[in-house]
Order: C-alpha cells, then structure tokens, then sequence
C-alpha cells in the first residue's frame, strides 16, 4: 500500500490546505496590486455625482481635524522640549478618520482613478476624470471651509485651542508659493504611497497612513485640503488675503498634483507597462 498522502499533491511538498493558506498569505505582486488599485479607480468614476459631493464635504470637514488636534497639542505642550514632535502626532487624526473611513479625498484620486486613463486612454476617460476631480476638488474645499466656519465663527472650539490651531496655520500661510508647490509634490507622493500600499498591508493600514502623514507634518510638506483649513481660519480672522490663500491652494493643488499623478502614479504603471498591455 502507497504511504503517499492522497491530500498532498504530488509535485508539491505541501498538502491542497497548506497551498491554499500560503496563496491566501502571498504578497500581492505589482501586476495584482495595479489591478486592485486599477479596479477601485473605475468603481469611483462610475459614482454618481451627489455621491461624491457629499463624501467629499464630509473628507474636507473630517480632515479639518488634523488641524483641530494639532492646535489642542501645540496648546497642551506650549513650552515642552518635544513640542513640535508631540503636536505633529495630531496632524495624523484627520488623515486617519478620512482614509480609513474610505471618504472621498482629492489627493488619494492623484493615483487611484488615474490608473484607469492611463491603461484606457482616451477623451471619454480624461472626461471622466476631469468630472470626478472636478467635484472631488471642489466639495473638500466646501467642507473646510465649514469647518473653519464652524470652528471660528461659531465659536464650536476653545479660544486657547483655537489660538493653537492659527499659530499652527501662521507657518504655512508665510511659505512662498513656489515653497506650498515643491513641497506639496513631496506630500503628493506620499499620500499616492499610502493608496498603493492599502491592500498589501491590510490590518495595519492605521499605521501606515499616520507613519506617513506624520511624516509630512514633521517635514512641514504641504497638503492642498489640510492646508486649506489652515488659510480658511486665517481668512476668517482677517489675517490673510482671499487672493492670497487661493493662490496658495492653487499652487499647492498643483504641487501634490505633481508628485501622485506625475510621480506616483506614472512611475506604478510604468513598471507594469509591459506586462498589461499588448505589445
């Protein structure tokens, strides 16, 4: 009588259950991973357009909290050795409530519905595109601009937080615009990494998203929605032109434009060209 085991087949050293575990367990290849993130971006150009307004607005509002907890730490920590380390940890709440909670934020669009155009190109698709970021856009500057309506005019916040959240907001409104756009380009690209790394890291994505974004706090990098909630509060205290906080966002939008769509997101399907597409 054969010893063989008649679950294990017999060019493997593993039995089918051990096969099937490690493929549930295997790192997604790149090919695999253009094509999740590929497949998410023609599912959010197909939403209708109320769809993405309203959770547009809610990521402009629930990203205005990274700049409420960074105003609430620089507060608590006024004076502390550690200062700018501890208050830069709050910069992450809002990026963590918004990606995590999958709302729609313009700067994860720099790569995840560009996939699509560049596998599909054609007028049909940059048109879809150009209406998703169009509505995207516009609807996270709806929420933040409400929420810094809220924070200030309506007194929602602390005066003593509130004064944190424009001390904060001060170092960024003082950059040049040729400084919001190199910088931005840096937190486009980051930003861009943490929507490629999403499915291969799965349960720690929390990690991943504020190791990274805390990284663009610390490196003082500019992020076009987050930014915007900063110069809306200056705006509203009279501290800042409307002129000169929209050419910032402009010149911000541009440069985080610039580092996920022109960076990121070319450089992702450059590397599976080849492969995907017939020669």
């Amino acid at each position: 009588m054969s010893g063989d085991n008649p679950q294990r087949p017999h060019n493997s050293p593993l039995t089918a259950e051990e096969e099937q575990e490690v493929r549930e367990h295997q790192s997604l290849n790149s090919i695999s991973l253009y094509a999740l993130i590929h497949r998410e971006g023609l599912e959010e150009l197909k939403r209708p357009l109320m769809s993405l307004w309203w959770s547009g607005v809610a990521a402009g509002m629930g990203i205005s909290t990274s700049v409420l907890a960074e105003g609430i730490l620089h507060t608590m920590f006024a004076g502390w050795n550690s200062q700018f380390a501890l208050e830069n940890l709050g910069y992450t709440v809002g990026f963590v409530l918004v990606i995590m909670g999958r709302l729609q934020l313009f700067t994860e669009n720099t790569l995840t519905v560009i996939l699509p155009l560049l596998t599909h190109r054609s007028w049909t698709m940059l048109g879809c595109l150009g209406r998703l970021w169009g509505i995207v856009f516009i609807a996270n500057m709806a929420g933040t601009l409400l929420a810094a309506f809220l924070m200030y005019s309506l007194q929602t916040v602390p005066p003593e937080y509130l004064e944190g959240m424009s001390e904060i907001s001060r170092h960024y409104a003082e950059l040049t615009h040729a400084q919001v756009f190199s910088y931005g380009v840096i937190s486009g690209f980051l930003i861009a990494g943490i929507v490629w790394m999403k499915p291969t890291v799965q349960d720690a994505a929390f990690f991943v998203v504020v190791m990274f974004t805390y990284l663009i706090a610390v490196g003082n990098f500019t992020h076009v929605i987050a930014g915007s909630t900063e110069l809306f509060l200056l705006v509203l205290q009279g501290e800042v032109a409307v002129t000169h906080a929209i050419t910032m966002i402009l010149a911000t939008l541009l440069g985080n434009i610039a580092g996920g769509t022109g960076l990121f997101a070319l450089l992702a399907h450059a590397q599976v060209a080849h492969e995907i597409e017939p020669d």
